[in-house]
């Protein structure tokens, strides 16, 4: 939904965020279920950073990886929790551009170094599957350290343009988003004026980002699964396998949302909006909440760090 364009300005509109459509009168409840999963994603990758970082049987390649990915989990949290706290709980719809545009920003930023971490695991899989012996030697700390600036520079360099780029169009006084955040589409969508190079910058973005990062993960596993097929023995074959099963977890979790979405959109959206609202959260939401427990669940090192943690706090206690 859009306001006139007829007392449209530069850089001083208000956007009012959508919350789900027909339950207005029932956001308080249905907003409970969200922001549990806020709160125990944010509890859930903050346990796994402080494991990571103190746990010295942690400090390998594969674990500082997902050391990176619950710090974009945890940004990305960031980035949505406090617009949809101030949406569902005090009724505030009114967002100013500034602060739209800056939104805007950090979730596309996140969510591409979510997808560079999970590029980078993928590589880390390849190595420790196809070269176990150079693998300390290929993925060191400062190797590490090196993919790890590369991801977020890429991240800053592809969300810029589209924050500055946008306070060149003209928009209403007032317009009504999709969502109960801002994201780049929406704002494009929602202006007045010509938006070519903007759509443009945004599908570059994309392709250069998510795009190019889902090829070469489905490049990386058709590696991999070479390598494996080529062992002489199920039983190490199976044991390699078992070794990206977490992984394999996270991606489709990650990737899986934003394709239903994206089909949702281009299909029922106006017939099931409150779906759709549904599903918009729920793609943010679901991998920052999702990437803990599979980890917890697969990997043995992070419940042994876990386990040891707690008895370490009993014998405090005690």
């Amino acid at each position: 939904m859009m306001f006139s364009c007829n007392t449209s300005t530069y850089g001083h509109s208000t956007f009012l965020l959508t919350g789900f459509p027909g339950l207005e009168a029932s956001h308080h409840w249905v907003s409970i279920p969200i922001n549990l999963i806020c709160v125990v994603s944010i509890l859930g990758n903050s346990i796994i950073l402080f494991l990571i970082r103190t746990d010295p049987a942690l400090q390998q390649p594969m674990y500082i990886f997902l050391s990176m990915l619950a710090a974009s989990d945890l940004g990305l949290c960031a980035s949505t929790f406090p617009t949809m706290v101030r949406l569902f709980w005090l009724g505030a719809r009114e967002l100013p551009f500034d602060l739209c545009a800056a939104q805007m920003f950090f979730i596309h930023a996140f969510t591409y170094v979510e997808s560079g971490v999970l590029l980078a695991m993928a590589f880390d899989r390849i190595v420790a599957i196809r070269d176990p012996l150079h693998y300390a030697t290929i993925l060191t700390h400062s190797a590490m350290a090196k993919v790890g600036a590369a991801i977020l520079v890429r991240a800053v360099v592809l969300n810029l343009p589209g924050p500055m780029l946008l306070r060149n169009l003209l928009f209403p006084q007032v317009s009504v988003l999709s969502h109960c955040y801002c994201l780049h589409c929406d704002l494009v969508g929602l202006a007045c004026s010509d938006t070519q190079i903007n759509s443009l910058v945004g599908l570059v973005s994309i392709l250069l980002s998510l795009g190019l990062d889902s090829c070469l993960i489905v490049l990386s596993y058709t590696l991999i699964l070479r390598t494996v097929l080529g062992l002489a023995s199920p039983g190490e074959r199976l044991k390699a396998l078992n070794t990206c099963v977490s992984h394999l977890c996270i991606v489709f979790i990650f990737y899986l949302p934003k394709l239903g979405l994206s089909v949702l959109h281009r299909v029922e959206k106006h017939s099931y909006p409150a779906l759709a609202v549904l599903m918009a959260n729920l793609h943010f939401l679901v991998p920052p909440f999702m990437n803990p427990i599979v980890y917890c669940i697969k990997s043995k090192q992070i419940r042994q760090g876990l386990l040891k943690r707690f008895k370490e706090k009993r014998i405090d206690v005690s």
